[in-house]
C-alpha cells in the first residue's frame, strides 16, 4: 500500500478538519440538521437563532409542546408567555444535546441585561428545566450579556450555584478583563460585529484577516488570559468570513455559522495554528485589575464597544419580543380552540 505524504494528506483534508485539530469547533445555530452535518463539539443559540428556527415547519412540534407547557403551568397571561419562552429555549437545547457530545449555550433574555438578581433567577430557572429533563448543569452554558451587571450575575452563578456561564456581546478589553476576574467559564468576543463597526465608521472598507480589528481584539484577549493563567476560556464568535476563522486557529473555541462551516468543509488550504499558550506567554501585555468604576470608564472610552454592546442588546431584545408576540398569538388560538 502506498503511503500518502503529509503534504498531500493536508491538501486532501478540509480546512474544517484541520481547524478541529487546533480548536474546539462549535455550531452557531438552532438548526439541528446543520449540527448533524458538521459534527461540532458544542452548539450555541440566542433569541435571534431560536426565532428563526421557531418559524420553520420542522420545529413546530417544539413550539406546540412549549405552548402546552406554558398554559398547563397557569398564572397570568404574562407568566404563561414567560414559561413558554423558557420551555422553548430549553427544548431547543435538549434537542441539540442529543446531537453534540459537549455543551449547549442557552441565553438569558437581553431585556434583563442591567438587573443582576433577575438574571441570576432566570438562569437558575433555565437550569431547573434542564435538570427536570434529566440534563446535568455541566452540559449547559448560560449566556449573559457582558454588561457590568451581567458579569456580576455570572460571578454569582459560578461561585454560589456551580452554573457555568458564557458571557456574550463582548467587544471591549475591559469587558474581557472583568469576565476573567469574575472567573466565568467562557467568553464570546464578537469578531464580525467589530469588523462591521470599523467598516461603517472609518474610511477603511476591507481588511486582510491578520489585520482585521475583530481578529486583533480576540488575539489580544486570548494572549492576556493565557499569559496570566486565567481559567476563563475564549470562544471567538460572530464571523463574517472564513479568513477571520482561520486567523484565530488555536483559540480555545470558535462558534461558527452553518454557512461558514460549509465553506470550511469545501476549503483545502492550510490552516496553521495561529494562537497558542507559548506565544501568549511571551507577549508584552501588563496585568490590570478593574473595579466597577474602572470598568465603566475603560469600556466607555471604547466607542465601538459601547455602540455594539447597546446595539446587540437592542437587537436580541427585539427578536425576543417578536418571539413573545408569536407565542402570545399561538396561546390565544389554543385557548380559543382554533
Amino acid at each position: 500500500m502506498t503511503s500518502v505524504s503529509p503534504d498531500k494528506r493536508r491538501k486532501m483534508e478540509s480546512a474544517l478538519n484541520q481547524l478541529k485539530k487546533h480548536t474546539v469547533v462549535v455550531a452557531d445555530t438552532g438548526d439541528f440538521n446543520a449540527i448533524d452535518e458538521y459534527k461540532p463539539q458544542d452548539a450555541t443559540t440566542n433569541p435571534s437563532l431560536i426565532l428563526a428556527a421557531a418559524k420553520m415547519p420542522a420545529y413546530q412540534s417544539l413550539l406546540d409542546q412549549a405552548i402546552k407547557y406554558g398554559i398547563a403551568n397557569g398564572g397570568t397571561d404574562e407568566e404563561q408567555v414567560a414559561n413558554t419562552m423558557d420551555k422553548l429555549f430549553v427544548s431547543f437545547g435538549l434537542e441539540i444535546l442529543k446531537k453534540v457530545p459537549g455543551r449547549v449555550s442557552t441565553e438569558v433574555d437581553a431585556r434583563l441585561s442591567f438587573d443582576k438578581d433577575v438574571m441570576v433567577a432566570k438562569a437558575l430557572r433555565l437550569i431547573a428545566l434542564y435538570e427536570e429533563a434529566g440534563i446535568s448543569k455541566e452540559r449547559v452554558l448560560i449566556k449573559l450579556s457582558s454588561t457590568w451587571e451581567g458579569i456580576q450575575a455570572g460571578k454569582e452563578l459560578e461561585e454560589k450555584h456551580g452554573v457555568h456561564c458564557n458571557m456574550t456581546l463582548l467587544f471591549s478589553f475591559a469587558q474581557a478583563v472583568a469576565c476573567a476576574e469574575a472567573n466565568v467559564t467562557l467568553i464570546s468576543p464578537f469578531v464580525g460585529r467589530i469588523l462591521d463597526w470599523h467598516k461603517e465608521n472609518t474610511d477603511r472598507k476591507s481588511y486582510e484577516p491578520h489585520e482585521d480589528p475583530g481578529v486583533l481584539s480576540v488575539t489580544k484577549i486570548y494572549n492576556y488570559y493565557k499569559k496570566f493563567g486565567y481559567s476563563t476560556v475564549v470562544m471567538g464568535a460572530s464571523f463574517r468570513n472564513i479568513g477571520e476563522v482561520k486567523a484565530l486557529a488555536g483559540c480555545d473555541l470558535l462558534t461558527i455559522s452553518p454557512g461558514l462551516l460549509a465553506e470550511l468543509s469545501q476549503d483545502h488550504s492550510a490552516v496553521p495554528e495561529m494562537l497558542n499558550v507559548e506565544k501568549a506567554k511571551s507577549c508584552d501585555l501588563e496585568k490590570i485589575h478593574l473595579e466597577e468604576k474602572d470598568f465603566r470608564w475603560q469600556h466607555n472610552e471604547d466607542r465601538m464597544a459601547v455602540e455594539k454592546l447597546s446595539d446587540g442588546i437592542r437587537k436580541f431584545a427585539a427578536d425576543a419580543i417578536k418571539l413573545e408576540t408569536m407565542i402570545k398569538e399561538k396561546i390565544l388560538s389554543v385557548k380559543n380552540g382554533q
